[in-house]
């Protein structure tokens, strides 16, 4: 089981994760859901989740399958990814996944047996730094270069080279990545946890501004639907 620690240090136990880093941040943590075991994600894991988008993480367990989902550091997770495993899916360190991305190693059923559970499945892995855009899906098989970058509504189901963007059905490089700019990934942005807490805060004290124990008392009598 994995210990966690939200926004407001509060401890709780995690036993969905078979690993988890130190350092994650939740948002909306009871809209993230893990399914299955062999879901492994490193430290300063960020999640960003509401009631209308969950994040949902799956591992299919069963038979001769037994998927693992494997991510590195410094990974952000938002609002409805999914990311499904009956291989092994590897993310790298300081990879992106922006909304309703998703991301399958496998078919989930057979072609022709329809009824079969799975089907096809081939391990898939993103390098360093890699960005999967806004409904964006990465098919069975594929490997992304470091630092490459999905564009929104693409379908990758060929290997992506590094330092390049693609987008499309299926997914061709669109541009090559400026050799000469400078990157700054969200390893970067980890590297000095003091001031990433600092931050942290400041936004806090700005999102919470207008809280009171009158407004705190009200919710516990009629808690809001907002997410």
């Amino acid at each position: 089981m994995s210990r966690l620690v939200d926004l407001y240090g509060k401890h709780h136990i995690a036993p969905q994760f078979e690993s988890l880093g130190d350092g994650p941040v939740f948002m909306g943590a009871r809209y993230l859901h893990v399914y299955g075991s062999g879901v492994n994600v490193g430290k300063n894991a960020t999640f960003v989740a509401t009631s209308d988008s969950y994040i949902r993480l799956t591992t299919w367990n069963l038979g001769e399958f037994d998927g693992k989902i494997i991510a590195g550091d410094n990974c952000l997770f938002t609002p409805g990814v999914r990311i499904a495993a009956a291989n092994k899916i590897k993310i790298g360190d300081g990879c992106m996944f922006a909304n309703s991305a998703y991301v399958s190693d496998a078919d989930w059923h057979g072609i022709y047996k329809r009824s079969e559970p799975v089907g096809n499945s081939k391990p898939i892995e993103l390098k360093n730094n890699v960005w999967i855009g806004d409904r964006a899906v990465v098919g069975k098989g594929v490997t992304i270069g470091e630092n490459s970058i999905v564009a929104a509504g693409s379908v990758v189901v060929k290997d992506v080279p590094e330092n390049v963007i693609v987008g499309g059905n299926p997914a061709r490089v669109i541009k090559d990545l400026d050799a000469n700019e400078e990157m700054h990934t969200r390893n970067d942005l980890f590297s000095d946890r003091k001031s990433l807490d600092e931050l942290y805060d400041y936004l806090d004290k700005i999102n919470l501004k207008e809280n009171s124990t009158i407004r705190f008392l009200k919710s516990l009598i009629i808690p809001s639907k907002k997410s």
